[in-house]
């Protein structure tokens, strides 16, 4: 019966039997019980040298993808560690079939987001101040501060209160323009939130500026729809309980919801030092695909300035 087994497999343990003390197997009859070729064994003896070399060249390179995966604490996967790579001092060009290769190898694991057991909370009902949907999902069809999404995210603590945390992203570049997490629903976080993206990046912004949420509460209220107005922004809102509108942030609190254990802390002292880092490594350090192997902030540099800061060609 012929061994089921990978052929360097079976080189292997034809190998050992043969290099026992007192060894009295023959190597041809071993051959033709494994199903292999004597000379394929005899080339694989004589490979042994190279292979030796191939599994160091492996273990170093390795070395620098688990340097990369575990940067500032957030896992990433391949492609992130192969843009966290490029970033390096000098930079480390690793081909991305390479790294899944070795994270196989030596059972790296990729962070897979799962799939959110919850419904969102429930929605407050449509007011009379709800804004038309201008974005009309197109999220980045008009360049750099041209549309900014804002949502809220609920946070659990182990002291089985809540956290929440308003965000306004930048849909084309996706950075994280303004950010507020409080311990109360109350409406000034909001209202805050907007009011340090108009003071940090009111040069940026335009009238044909476009700032997108949900039908909340928050965002159909008085005073949040008496500042956007008085900061010459256009308001649009998604449509009554349709996600889809608003996918973009929704789908960055998903990632941030993953890459964070936010159910260990104790306090909204504790989450809030927790999102702040992140926040920090999500604008300058988490790279993306999508734009261009830069992180949000180098992307927008990038468009700004022309210069790519990298040491490769800009991806077309």
């Amino acid at each position: 019966m012929l061994i089921k087994a990978r052929a360097d497999v079976k080189f292997r343990i034809i190998q050992e039997m043969t290099s026992r003390d007192n060894n009295l197997l023959n190597i041809s009859w071993l051959c033709n019980i494994a199903g292999v070729s004597r000379s394929g064994y005899y080339r694989w003896l004589e490979a042994e040298d190279t292979r030796n070399a191939h599994e160091e060249q492996d273990r170093r390179d390795f070395a620098l993808i688990l340097e990369a995966y575990n940067h500032r604490g957030y896992a990433k996967g391949a492609r992130g560690i192969h843009m966290r790579l490029l970033h390096q001092n000098p930079a480390i060009v690793m081909n991305i079939k390479k790294i899944r290769r070795l994270m196989n190898k030596y059972n790296l694991q990729c962070p897979i987001r799962k799939a959110n057991p919850y419904r969102r909370m429930a929605k407050a009902m449509r007011t009379s101040n709800v804004a038309p949907n201008l974005l009309n999902r197109e999220f980045r069809q008009h360049g750099a501060r041209a549309v900014l999404l804002t949502d809220i995210t609920y946070i659990p603590r182990k002291d089985k209160k809540f956290s929440y945390l308003s965000m306004i992203v930048d849909a084309y570049t996706k950075q994280i323009l303004s950010y507020v997490a409080s311990d109360s629903l109350e409406l000034d976080f909001v209202l805050e939130t907007v009011n340090r993206l108009i003071e940090n990046h009111v040069v940026s912004l335009n009238a044909e500026t476009m700032i997108h949420s949900d039908q909340g509460c928050h965002y159909t209220s008085h005073k949040f729809i008496e500042i956007v107005k008085n900061s010459d922004l256009r308001q649009s809102m998604s449509r009554k309980a349709n996600c889809w509108d608003n996918a973009p942030q929704e789908s960055l609190f998903g990632h941030m919801k993953d890459e964070l254990d936010l159910s260990t802390c104790e306090t909204h002292a504790q989450i809030a030092s927790v999102i702040d880092d992140w926040i920090d490594y999500y604008n300058n350090e988490r790279y993306q695909w999508d734009l261009a192997r830069l992180s949000p902030n180098e992307y927008y540099e990038y468009l700004q300035s022309g210069i790519y800061p990298l040491a490769i060609k800009p991806p077309k």
